[in-house]
């Protein structure tokens, strides 16, 4: 089996649901899509980020039909004030993947010379403002 990824940056409102990063499986190619952000690292980041989860999740079995379904569900029971994240919930079936991938995430935003709260805020105010 051979593996493709493509990763492109999208208008948030472009995205499959109300998210800044996303992944999905188009036969052996893993599609990754990044909300269009005010730099590229911060889009490059947020790839990052989908790139574990989708390993994490396919090396563990979780299905891309199960990340999407809760996702889609967490999105629609969310109250006006909640700014979690889907992958922080104790119920997300990709909890850990989540968790590892914020992680690495962090690291490489201080690596790459972004500061975590502006950087963290973006991806808030994209995120619950759509």
């Amino acid at each position: 089996m051979s593996l493709r990824i493509v990763i492109e940056t999208i208008p948030h409102n472009a995205q499959r649901y109300d998210t800044v990063g996303d992944w999905f499986w188009d036969g052996d190619t893993l599609q990754i899509r990044v909300s269009e952000m005010s730099n590229w690292k911060r889009e490059f980041l947020v790839a990052y980020h989908e790139l574990f989860e989708s390993a994490w999740c396919k090396a563990e079995g979780v299905s891309q039909k199960d990340v999407d379904k809760f996702d889609t569900e967490y999105e629609k029971n969310r109250k006006d004030d909640d700014e979690s994240e889907s992958g922080d919930s104790l119920k997300a079936p990709y909890r850990v993947g989540h968790q590892i991938a914020s992680a690495i995430e962090k690291l490489a935003c201080v690596e790459l010379g972004e500061d975590w709260v502006f950087y963290d805020e973006e991806v808030a105010n994209l995120s619950h403002d759509g």
